[in-house]
């Protein structure tokens, strides 16, 4: 098979610089896969790095691709990511031209089903039974009639109306409420410092100490109750010495709550029936209102943040802006320290090795080897004077003999010389008087001009009555043009006598 020649010239493909080329595919790939979900194994989690954001990979069995979370979009997660757990994230492909490779920018993380996220939970509760925090010897008795009720909740949500419609139903009491989130982030430490605050309260303080504590919140998918699943707050129910209740979700909602708690109610308004004695079938359906109505917000504004969500991913967020830069920031951050490193030893090297080259060339030992060497050649440099000195008187002996002979001859030289150059100007000075203006003057010839100076070389240039001036040999005078002004024919000059000296023309 023929291969083309190295000198053939190139196609009409354009050429492309690394950063055009990088631009362009970074382009292409946002474009085709802006919004993505990719179900993986995380692998290589190591947390947070310095300046905030995370670097994993996402795996199955045949593949891996590079994933980002930045800082901010890291702190709102629902769901962290952990090594190895399986998980379908959302987001948008991308480049990075400083490692030509690809990579999910992602925007959220959940469990990759029910499966997953139920195995995790098993190991945690196998874990903290292990320790015998949900042992039931642990558990304590709830008061059949509190004077005062602890509620950990949300302040604006419709578990704490649900509860205290149920207790003024069946039994007025005064209550506690400890506002916190109960979804989100910083719901698990909220919960947990509102746990150990009730129980920080002093009996017969300011503030009365409450004789039961319930822990509410309503239903929802088991992602909005992982906050109920933290060990944070687990071991601060297992650690509460005032008697808990632990209402969090449906009936059919089991949290890790609930085992550590002293008590169980399926619902929060459950919970309050168990802590007082009496219930009224007209706060039941007021209750049931109450949960469809939180329902159906919920899920307005489920669908509304799920519209505008929709609305901002076609918009370019600040992540998209900053994601190369930040990345190359992170790269060079991590590349830096070694680099420093290396710098520092190299110089480290180099200053050894003049050390070592400056002891070998002591000053003090150069300065006196210059001055014997400066002594040596003085020295030297004395003799070569006086010898040079010698030759040169010599010399100069020699040639004062040989210049006064040569005066003598110069001179002689010279006189004949002289001479000779002065026949020659007198030769030339008669010879320029014999051919000068004068002399053909001399000979009867006149120099005529008009009234502005001009010669008047032939007829046709005088008019009758014209004022001529005539030069002679002796002088000048005037003349006025006679006669009728006819041009007489024009006479042929004759021809140039041959002069009868060789070198030297007729004048005429």
């Amino acid at each position: 098979m023929d291969t083309e020649s190295p000198d053939a010239k190139p196609g009409n493909a354009p050429e492309w610089s690394v950063s055009d080329l990088s631009g362009a595919l970074k382009r292409t790939l946002e474009d085709a896969f802006g919004f993505v979900r990719v179900r993986g194994e995380i692998s290589g989690y190591r947390g947070p790095v310095g300046s905030g954001h995370v670097y994993f990979s996402l795996k199955d069995a045949n593949a891996k691709i590079d994933a980002v979370i930045w800082k901010g979009v890291f702190g709102r997660l629902k769901t962290k990511p952990q090594e190895g757990l399986e998980v379908i994230a959302t987001g948008k492909i991308t480049t990075f031209a400083g490692k030509s490779s690809y990579q999910i920018i992602i925007d959220s993380i959940e469990p990759a089903g029910i499966g997953a996220l139920m195995a995790l939970l098993e190991e945690r509760r196998r874990r903290l039974a292990a320790e015998g925090l949900f042992s039931e010897e642990r558990k304590q008795l709830i008061p059949y009639l509190p004077r005062v009720i602890g509620v950990v909740t949300s302040p604006t949500g419709a578990v704490i109306r649900d509860i205290l419609h149920r207790l003024e139903d069946r039994f007025p009491r005064h209550v506690l409420v400890w506002p916190v989130r109960v979804q989100g982030e910083s719901s698990a430490a909220e919960v947990a410092a509102a746990i150990n605050g009730f129980n920080a309260l002093p009996e017969g303080g300011a503030i009365p100490r409450p004789d039961v504590i319930i822990v509410a919140r309503g239903g929802g998918p088991l992602e909005d109750l992982m906050g109920f699943n933290e060990e944070i707050v687990v071991r601060a129910a297992a650690a509460s010495l005032i008697p808990l209740v632990s209402a969090v979700g449906h009936e059919t909602d089991i949290t890790l709550i609930d085992h550590a708690a002293d008590l169980r109610s399926p619902t929060p308004t459950g919970a309050a029936e168990k802590v007082v004695p009496v219930r009224a079938e007209l706060m039941a359906a007021v209750a049931d209102l109450s949960r469809r109505q939180a329902g159906a917000m919920r899920r307005l504004s489920d669908r509304r943040r799920s519209d505008l969500r929709a609305l901002a991913r076609a918009l370019p967020g600040p992540e998209a802006v900053l994601s190369g830069p930040r990345q190359r920031f992170d790269l060079a951050g991590t590349r830096l320290a070694p680099a420093l490193a290396r710098n520092a030893r190299v110089h480290e090297q180099q200053l050894g090795l003049a050390s070592q080259r400056l002891a070998r060339h002591s000053p003090l030992l150069r300065l006196a080897t210059a001055r014997k060497d400066i002594e040596r050649l003085s020295r030297a440099m004395a003799v070569a004077r006086d010898t040079l000195l010698r030759r040169e008187r010599d010399r100069i002996a020699r040639a004062e003999d040989r210049t006064g002979a040569l005066a003598g001859s110069l001179r002689s030289a010279f006189a004949r010389t002289l001479q000779r150059r002065r026949d020659r100007l007198d030769s030339v000075w008669t010879l320029a008087a014999s051919l000068g203006p004068n002399a053909v003057l001399a000979r009867g010839y006149a120099l005529v001009r008009d009234e502005a100076g001009v010669l008047v070389r032939e007829v046709g240039q005088a008019r009758p009555g014209q004022a001529l001036n005539v030069q002679v040999a002796d002088g000048r005078f005037g003349a006025v043009v006679a006669g009728s002004g006819e041009v007489p024919p024009r006479q042929v000059r004759p021809a140039r006598r041959e002069s009868p000296k060789a070198g030297q023309g007729d004048l005429f």
